[in-house]
């Protein structure tokens, strides 16, 4: 299908507009986060249909309590940062876990290519902290160590069950019903966490539009989109595709929240940016074994 990258680059899009209209919301990060998973992790579930119950195993059991644990780091990183400097730092950092990962649990050594990409990408976290004002004098140099901290622990978490689940799917496992027990476990964890903190702010009708729009739109829709595109996109390219995440994120902290970046944390981006691309885009050797993966 020669839409596949179109697909992919929507699913980035709409995972770049998450944070902003999280940032709309009343309710705390936790709370929020809970119902975004509630509402698109039911969705996936029930996209999966009957193949979600041969899917389950404890691994991807696992890997969905990561995805919840994901969602709470990455809506309070960019409540501490601002939405730039959150998404890219949780962002950018998820290749580089993911290659330690895969490096420590599937013996597949990195090269060093992408030891300078994990430098270059470090360097860059290390600029957003000390960087400081990210937000117009409005949050506190704690709490941007603190926000950033969340959005690397987020990028490890997304490592994990971004593992799990493509060894999951290599082994056999239908996408789909691989995104239904990851997202719909994660929606199981986080009903109680919701119902515990409160869901009195959904009856505000602009919170419950934005919670829509988060479940439906950034992570039911979006996940599907990826898989659709996946379908005809090499591995390689919808990696590179999927950098239109950070991008649309930045834009839209900047433009609709009013967000400024001082000179320092905006090299900082681009060195993350710059690891980001080199981690993305495989040599030429790998390029068919990595195209190959689903």
């Amino acid at each position: 299908m020669k839409n596949g990258p179109l697909a992919v680059v929507a699913a980035s899009v709409l995972w770049g507009t998450a944070g902003t209209a999280g940032l709309l919301v009343s309710a705390d990060s936790v709370a929020l986060a809970a119902a975004r998973l509630v509402v698109g992790g039911t969705a996936l579930a029930l996209l999966a249909g009957s193949g979600l119950r041969r899917t389950i195993t404890p691994s991807l059991l696992l890997a969905a309590a990561a995805v919840a644990a994901y969602q709470l780091c990455f809506f309070a990183a960019v409540s501490r940062t601002g939405v730039a400097i959150g998404t890219v730092a949780a962002i950018g950092s998820g290749p580089v876990f993911t290659g330690l990962l895969s490096w420590l649990l599937h013996r597949r050594k990195p090269d060093a290519r992408w030891a300078l990409a994990t430098t270059a990408a470090v360097c860059g976290c290390a600029a957003l902290i000390v960087g400081g004002d990210p937000a117009g004098g409005q949050v506190a140099g704690g709490q941007v160590v603190i926000g950033v901290a969340f959005a690397l622990l987020g990028g490890l978490l997304y490592a994990f069950y971004a593992v799990t689940a493509a060894r999951a799917i290599s082994g056999g496992a239908a996408s789909g019903a691989v995104m239904g027990v990851l997202f719909g476990g994660a929606a199981l964890i986080m009903l109680p966490v919701l119902l515990l903190t409160g869901a009195e702010w959904l009856a505000e009708p602009e919170s419950l539009i934005a919670v829509a729009y988060l479940g439906l739109g950034t992570t039911a829709l979006s996940y599907f989109l990826y898989g659709r595109g996946l379908r005809t996109t090499p591995v390689a390219t919808a990696a590179t595709l999927a950098l239109a995440e950070p991008a649309v994120a930045a834009l839209l902290g900047v433009v609709v929240l009013r967000e400024h970046l001082g000179l320092v944390p905006v090299a900082g981006l681009v060195l993350m940016a710059i690891g980001l691309v080199a981690v993305a885009v495989p040599d030429k050797a790998r390029a068919g074994a990595l195209e190959s993966q689903p």
